[in-house]
């Protein structure tokens, strides 16, 4: 258990304690998350002027904090021949095809035979930013499949992070859904937070911890039992589209998490277009695949 002191300077008071804590823990090069600094300060590893302190609390100018900290022990991220479908590669990024079933990065757990782990075999020419996910700057749930892209070094990373933030990536996803949807187009504009009952979940929600969503879609087919549509997420929450459209009555197939069980093999979403700037070459880029073919296979006698 390590300890540390922090006194908060004029230009951070107004944070909230666990947003600072987050950007101290970063700068040490302490790769924690921000649910468990809150954990850490509800257990009472942190204090503030040596009284115990919540999450939300707003530092002031002088305040001293007290962090007791167990390091995590760094994860040995291991290089596999595992197969990559690169759509584009240069100096500074790459485009793939992420297969569904192939989990992003690794975690506790699931150290082994992720994407990060097949990038590593691919190059040694990849972001750091984050030591436990080398040139990640996004991610795909495991069953999404689709375009994926990947920062080859730091520059290409912030580049891409700050394109994200302000919603210029450009993104659209298809899927199949359970019913005949209504509408040629139309958009789904609910809040979504972490389910109250059960945490690994989502749910639309209009509480204090909810945050924006906003979700367009056009349909594309449709039959009596099926709908394929077009997706295109402007926010992006934890599992968006699969809450929205199961939200609406038309859960993607597939989905274990937010419907009953069907017979379709696989969660029935694919991201099948990305467009961004180029960091370097500061020209815009965009990128397709075509629709997986499992997916037309419903429609072919509708």
């Amino acid at each position: 258990m390590q300890q540390y002191w922090l006194k908060v300077s004029q230009n951070d008071a107004g944070m909230r304690v666990d947003n600072y804590i987050l950007k101290s823990c970063q700068k040490q090069k302490l790769e924690f998350s921000r649910a468990y600094i809150q954990k850490l300060i509800r257990q009472g590893n942190i204090t503030l002027n040596g009284k115990p302190l919540k999450p939300h609390y707003k530092l002031k100018e002088g305040d001293t904090l007290r962090c007791k900290i167990e390091e995590k022990k760094p994860f040995l991220l291991k290089p596999e021949d595992i197969p990559l479908d690169i759509v584009y590669e240069d100096k500074d990024v790459m485009v793939i095809n992420k297969p569904p079933g192939l989990v992003v990065h690794p975690a506790c757990g699931h150290l082994e035979h992720t994407l990060v782990n097949a990038l590593l075999h691919h190059t040694k020419e990849l972001s750091n930013i984050n030591p436990l996910r080398p040139g990640i700057v996004h991610r795909l749930d495991k069953d999404t499949s689709g375009l994926m892209l990947i920062a080859k070094n730091n520059h290409a990373h912030w580049a891409l992070v700050r394109q994200f933030s302000k919603h210029a990536v450009r993104r659209k996803y298809i899927a199949v859904v359970k019913g005949k949807v209504e509408f040629d187009e139309g958009s789904i504009n609910l809040p979504i937070a972490r389910h109250s009952l059960e945490r690994e979940k989502m749910a639309v929600s209009f509480g204090p911890t909810a945050k924006e969503a906003l979700t367009y879609y056009r349909t594309l087919r449709r039959s009596q039992q099926f709908s394929l549509l077009e997706l295109v997420p402007y926010t992006g929450r934890t599992h968006q589209l699969r809450v929205h459209l199961a939200s609406q009555g038309h859960p993607i197939c597939g989905d274990k998490k937010y419907a009953k069980t069907d017979i379709f093999k696989r969660l029935a979403l694919h991201a099948q277009y990305i467009g961004f700037i180029h960091p370097t070459l500061k020209k815009f880029m965009e990128f397709s695949t075509p629709p997986p073919q499992e997916f037309l296979e419903l429609f072919k006698n509708a």
